[in-house]
């Protein structure tokens, strides 16, 4: 029973660990008020400049960032029902070049 309640544990983290909601929609709905160019210190979606320092400080860092707020940026970075695996992906998303 042990075992299989382990296997399920396991099963579950895994699972979790996927961004649940998808980064496009997530940008629309809190980060592009601000990624779009209204704050010109927020780097654009797609701007491989303004993104390579940041992503050079690492995910986790990137992530801690949005959660904690940075600069300008409140705290969790106007997605309330975002997880750290939802931040990772739209960073990821907004990053990639156009």
């Amino acid at each position: 029973m042990k075992k299989l309640m382990l296997v399920v544990s396991l099963v579950a983290a895994a699972a979790s660990a996927q961004a649940a909601q998808d980064p496009e929609a997530v940008f629309n709905r809190a980060c592009a008020a601000c990624h779009n160019g209204a704050l010109p210190m927020a780097p654009l979606k797609g701007d491989k400049a303004a993104w390579e320092p940041r992503l050079a400080k690492g995910m986790d860092a990137l992530v801690a960032s949005v959660t904690n707020g940075f600069n300008a940026m409140p705290p969790r970075g106007m997605c309330m029902d975002c997880t750290a695996e939802d931040y990772k992906a739209v960073i990821e998303w907004m990053s990639a070049a156009k």
